[in-house]
């Protein structure tokens, strides 16, 4: 099932436990604005090229929409829709004052030099310069994308419009980029498992860990929670996987990484096959790579107790219906991995402000805000009879749709 299609079935019952008018339900599915742009740009060789632009922005009950811009050649119009419908849900969930947007260009950026990046987004933005703003739609980094990619943004955008700061987030620190952006999702993820083992009686210190993809978030995810004294038994990522049942020492692996090796020739763990990785025995896994990771295949074969989405969509919906008949307790992504967002809302506020924080209070501030979603996800659970990926559908859904109400959608 494509993430359209699972974002689409979550919504209709969370819609169900909610008893929402039917015609409200149609209406909050339906996107707010599609944009598709041609993008013509002259290679570094002279010649002409074009590349195709989307931005789907989906709703703004809530506030301006917010979300990712993917460089990526599988640009798919149906999967930026449901990203974009994902967000809504997800800046509910965490409480930051959005609506849910995403966006694209269908290009392969390893093919592109750097001017032809620079080029491309540039005439990108001058496309959709008028559709997006500080108070419309905020854009931010995505797969292929990165902080340099939002400094040409914001530059591109501020020859129309003046200095704009917060038209996007995840710039660089000396554009006015946020301390602790980069580890939020990472920092975020770990405090979702926190408030998750507390449930049970359990913390991170004592438990046991299996974390797949080792980019930005699941190294961030690895080094906090070998930190607070969790034992990462196994991690892989494209390159490979490895196991090391005492526990792998995360600052060595990321030294060694960083000096240019990859994981799977790590010293300090042994080799294993990266279909297996899901499998590993453990207290908590951490899916921090791809979609669609767990299936009706590997699904009855997961030993872990708790699986923690930190990739956006890695659960297909017949493998968390096994899943849920083993008694595995899933965090959802639309919750786990809502730190980026929340601390985007934080880069946002204080640009608008021109007022920055040090990074203590950005640690701070995004605990509160994941552990009140955590809170708030609980009760709505209780009040469902709901797992926790009900609880976090009904809670977006919700409060998406009284702030529609309140603004007067029949009218």
């Amino acid at each position: 099932m494509n993430a359209l299609a699972a974002t689409s079935r979550n919504f209709r019952q969370a819609a169900r436990l909610l008893g929402l008018d039917s015609k409200l339900e149609k209406s909050l599915l339906i996107p707010f604005r599609e944009i598709k742009v041609e993008c013509t740009i002259p290679k570094d060789d002279g010649s002409l090229v074009s590349y195709i632009g989307f931005r789907v922005q989906h709703d703004n009950a809530r506030g301006p929409m917010k979300g990712g811009i993917r460089y990526h050649p599988e640009v798919d119009p149906d999967e930026v829709n449901a990203l974009a419908q994902l967000m809504t849900w997800k800046t509910a969930v965490a409480a930051v004052p959005y609506g849910g947007a995403k966006g694209g260009i269908g290009c392969s950026p390893g093919d592109l030099s750097n001017s032809e990046l620079e080029r491309l987004t540039r005439v990108f933005t001058q496309k959709i310069h008028d559709l997006i703003g500080t108070h419309i739609d905020v854009p931010a980094p995505d797969m292929g994308t990165n902080a340099q990619t939002m400094a040409w943004i914001l530059d591109e955008y501020s020859k129309f419009h003046g200095h704009s700061p917060a038209v996007v987030t995840g710039k660089p620190i000396d554009l006015g980029g946020s301390l602790g952006r980069d580890a939020a999702t990472g920092r975020g993820v770990v405090f979702a498992t926190e408030s998750l083992l507390a449930e049970y009686g359990k913390s991170i210190a004592g438990s046991t860990f299996v974390i797949q993809g080792f980019g930005n978030v699941g190294s961030w995810a690895a080094s906090l929670l070998h930190e607070r004294g969790g034992k990462i038994i196994a991690l892989g990522d494209v390159s490979g996987s490895i196991k090391n049942a005492t526990g792998i020492d995360i600052p060595a692996l990321l030294e060694f990484k960083s000096s240019g090796g990859s994981v799977k020739d790590f010293a300090g763990a042994d080799v294993m096959h990266s279909s297996e990785l899901l499998l590993e025995e453990c207290d908590v896994l951490l899916p921090c790579a791809l979609g669609g990771v767990l299936n009706k295949e590997n699904a009855p074969h997961v030993k872990a107790k708790f699986i923690v989405e930190a990739a956006n969509h890695p659960t297909d919906p017949e493998a968390d219906e096994i899943l849920a008949k083993k008694g595995v307790v899933i965090l959802p992504d639309i919750y786990a991995n809502s730190g980026g967002v929340i601390v985007s809302y934080f880069e946002w506020v204080q640009n608008i402000q021109g007022f920055m924080w040090d990074e203590e209070k950005v640690n701070m501030e995004l605990k509160k805000y994941m552990n009140q979603a955590f809170t708030n996800i609980k009760s709505m659970c209780k009040s469902h009879e709901c797992n926790l990926r009900m609880g976090a559908f009904t809670l977006g859904v919700n409060r998406v749709a009284r702030a529609t109400m309140l603004r007067g959608w029949e009218a």
